[in-house]
């Protein structure tokens, strides 16, 4: 049975992904296809000369193409691991997410046709990404979310919830398994794919260094 509960790994985890190519449930009618992703890796330098690095490694997304058999709903299970390292023991917070569109092109750093586009697609957190993997898109739209949604106490003992996990000393990394992507409303092909932002934070620069994933077919 495939466990369906988000886990978020904090900084400093290693990840370790097995993947298989294949059909969970073979024969069945719409049955799980697993699909595993290649990831990516970025470097960068920014301006002071700091030299950030990201990598997106044991990416999957296990892909239910019609829940309850109805051609505008769709579900998947994605799981990955973000690893980050900066240079000079620079600190930081990392944001992983996904980005979803419905009949709209997600390959390159835009979107190309018509809807509204609710993120910024460099990825930063001021742009309209929201939490919580539950989207429900029409033809031409896109929508980002983040994979995070850490409870935790504000400064005044209120519940508050945070969106990334951040890292000092020069590395960090934040392991995510089986997070769901729910998708209603869109009629036609939908994709998905993921991005690891990040806020890298040194004595001269506050920099944002984002990575994107393979994009891939929710059917």
């Amino acid at each position: 049975m495939i466990n369906r509960k988000f886990m978020a790994r904090m900084a400093g985890v290693s990840a370790a992904a097995t993947v298989a190519v294949g059909l969970f449930s073979t024969g069945a009618a719409n049955a799980d296809t697993f699909v595993p992703l290649p990831g990516g890796h970025i470097t960068k330098t920014l301006s002071d000369g700091t030299v950030v690095e990201i990598s997106l490694v044991g990416e999957s997304a296990n892909i239910n193409p019609s829940l309850g058999s109805t051609p505008v709903h769709r579900n998947a299970w994605v799981s990955g691991s973000a690893q980050v390292t900066v240079s000079d023991g620079g600190s930081g917070k990392i944001f992983p997410g996904y980005t979803v569109g419905c009949q709209v092109n997600i390959a390159g750093g835009g979107v190309s046709g018509e809807g509204t586009v609710e993120s910024d697609w460099e990825g930063n957190a001021s742009g309209g990404v929201g939490t919580g993997g539950e989207l429900s898109l029409g033809p031409g739209q896109a929508k980002s979310f983040y994979v995070l949604d850490i409870e935790k106490a504000d400064d005044f003992g209120s519940e508050s919830h945070g969106k990334s996990n951040k890292f000092k000393n020069g590395s960090g990394s934040v392991t995510w398994s089986d997070t769901t992507i729910g998708l209603t409303g869109c009629a036609g092909y939908a994709q998905a794919r993921a991005f690891v932002s990040v806020e890298v934070e040194t004595d001269n620069v506050i920099s944002w260094v984002t990575l994107w994933g393979q994009p891939f077919s929710l059917g």
